[in-house]
């Protein structure tokens, strides 16, 4: 009896396609320099509280070493276990989000309510959100759903990061929702509505607070108040004017000796654009741009209507946070105390965003 064949397309067919490498070496960079940069801009902060110069380092280090290694492990996994998994994450996340509000749970930090403390571990759960939002809606919007629906889940989620409160997330959150649903294959009139509502309860949201107002008004005008309200933004562009072309040199930063607030986490390009110069952060954006293009093109060639959307909107997420982080450093937009993804310091955004790519990974498997 005559062995059956396997045919050319049924051959193709079985065959386990390799990830994409490129979005694997990239990110790999990216973070291993996020670990580098941490310990250089915490050098001064760590010494000084915890006469422990590495105190930041290895923290992040032990980060970074977990988030990419759960990448590789999620990246092994179909990414059709995702859809099942998504509603129990989402709801998860929720709840979190509910129980950081909680004044007998949640730590409250400058006035901002963000993070669970549980025995010395900390945990923000909106970190967490930004990825299972993507993934709850792609599995919610896989089929057709009534506008009225996606509006509410996103209007519940992004209230609750507002009453954090953090308009920085919230702006994230809603624009991975507005991605998402725009993938879909919505059509413009309800983005339209939905965008038109995020400005309408934005321009609120800074209308009703004192400190948010004078953010604006100090992004209008930067020489206002300079030892008060501008000094972080003034402090930022000291950094990236000294930095000239080439930088001041790896670990020379002056800006790092307290002078810039949040050196190593929402103002840590800063510290990047002065010790390296417009080269050094040019090649960082030129890292960025590599890991966007690579992400929304698996977006684009996803093999299924869940896989598109997932891609899509773990693309945005890391696209958007990171251009709101630099247009603000560079004063495009007002301060808004959103991390840089993978670079910034905290255990919560490195670990998520490199679960998310992981995500990434495993759709790329099937292109």
């Amino acid at each position: 009896m005559r062995s059956r064949r396997t045919k050319p397309k049924e051959l193709k067919q079985t065959q386990r396609k390799s990830m994409d490498h490129v979005l694997l070496i990239t990110t790999s960079i990216l973070t291993l320099f996020g670990v580098l940069m941490v310990y250089d801009a915490s050098v001064v902060e760590a010494y000084r509280d915890f006469s422990d110069k590495f105190y930041f380092a290895k923290q992040q280090l032990v980060w970074a070493g977990l988030g990419l290694m759960l990448m590789l492990v999620v990246s092994q996994i179909p990414y059709q276990l995702f859809r099942r998994v998504a509603l129990w994450a989402f709801a998860a996340t929720v709840l979190m989000l509910l129980l950081v509000l909680i004044p007998s749970i949640g730590t409250k930090v400058l006035g901002a309510r963000r993070w669970i403390n549980i025995r010395g571990f900390t945990l923000q759960p909106a970190e967490l959100a930004k990825l299972t939002l993507a993934m709850y809606l792609a599995s919610f919007l896989e089929k057709k759903q009534p506008f009225i629906q996606f509006a509410l889940i996103t209007a519940a989620v992004v209230g609750l990061i507002m009453l954090e409160p953090d308009l920085g997330t919230a702006t994230v959150m809603a624009s991975i929702a507005v991605a998402v649903y725009f993938f879909s294959g919505a059509p413009l009139r309800a983005i339209f509505a939905v965008l038109s509502a995020g400005l309408l309860g934005g321009f609120g949201f800074i209308a009703t607070s004192e400190y948010r107002r004078a953010r604006v008004a100090t992004f209008l005008d930067p020489s206002k108040d300079p030892l008060g309200i501008s000094y972080h933004i003034r402090q930022v562009l000291i950094a990236l004017g000294s930095g000239g072309v080439f930088g001041v040199g790896i670990g020379k930063s002056r800006q790092k000796y307290e002078y810039i607030p949040a050196a190593t986490t929402d103002s840590i390009f800063a510290i990047v654009a002065e010790e390296l110069g417009f080269i050094g952060a040019a090649v960082l954006i030129a890292l960025f741009v590599v890991l966007f293009i690579r992400s929304f093109s698996i977006a684009k060639r996803a093999p299924d209507q869940f896989s598109k959307l997932l891609a899509g909107g773990i693309a945005t997420w890391i696209s958007i946070q990171t251009l709101i982080n630099l247009a603000t450093m560079v004063a495009l937009l007002p301060l808004t105390g959103v991390p840089l993804p993978l670079i910034s310091y905290g255990g919560s955004s490195t670990i998520a965003t490199l679960v998310g790519v992981g995500m990434l990974l495993s759709i790329s498997k099937s292109l």
